[in-house]
């Protein structure tokens, strides 16, 4: 309980329902250890996702007034991806109250992009269900960067929604990920994602995280098309 108390000192919110920050900290490499009596925090993150994307995307709308619609997905991307999570997490110390399995305690899991940008999310779905869109609006907007316009021009790279604008330029072509395999234990897991142009297979990638691995299928595809993604 204390060491919650500490973490909700770091982020500014204290919860109603600790049940809810447990979960959101329960990874679920802990979960199985622990079988029925914990449920990791997967499903959290899943919600997370969903609310970090509309409160980051109603901020940029608010703020960047003349900017187009496809720079706004680039920058709402960049401030959203996997790369971004990872350091507001480090922000926060986010890996000191991880609840890890021993096997991922012991590979270090606790410095993990993939892991502290997964219970990133958790943490947004966790306030957002214990007090609303108010709180979890409030803390989401103390990571963005005070020079948005700063943020914009040096965006860090979506290779999926860069692939994405180019193939619509034809409306009847589809892109989809598929995960095409998972390699090595559970603590220490590589994800292989192919991304298919409707049926054909147009480029393959591999990450510690499922998003990491569409990330490098789509630069794969990119690269393959002839653009230089950087």
């Amino acid at each position: 309980m204390e060491n919650l108390e500490k973490f909700e000192k770091n982020i500014g919110y204290t919860f109603k329902n600790k049940d809810y920050l447990v979960e959101a900290l329960s990874h679920s490499s802990y979960a199985n250890e622990k079988k029925k009596s914990r449920t990791s925090n997967e499903r959290l993150e899943f919600l997370g996702d969903s609310v970090l994307s509309i409160v980051v995307s109603k901020y940029l709308f608010e703020h960047l007034t003349n900017v187009a619609e496809g720079e706004l997905t680039k920058l709402r991307a960049s401030l959203v991806c996997e790369k971004s999570l990872h350091i507001f997490a480090m922000q926060i110390h986010l890996g000191d109250f991880i609840m890890l399995g021993k096997g991922e305690e012991i590979t270090g899991g606790r410095e993990r992009p993939s892991i502290l940008a997964d219970a990133f999310e958790a943490v947004i779905a966790a306030i957002f269900l214990d007090g609303g869109f108010e709180p979890v609006t409030k803390y989401i907007l103390g990571f963005m960067p005070d020079d948005i316009q700063h943020q914009k021009k040096s965006a860090f790279s979506d290779f999926k929604t860069i692939l994405q604008e180019v193939v619509q330029k034809n409306p009847e072509e589809k892109v989809e990920y598929v995960l095409a395999g998972e390699e090595g234990p559970d603590h220490n897991k590589s994800f292989i994602v192919e991304v298919f142009l409707n049926s054909n297979v147009i480029g393959k990638g591999k990450g510690r995280s499922k998003k990491e691995a569409e990330q490098m299928a789509a630069k794969e595809a990119l690269e393959l098309m002839g653009y230089e993604p950087q």
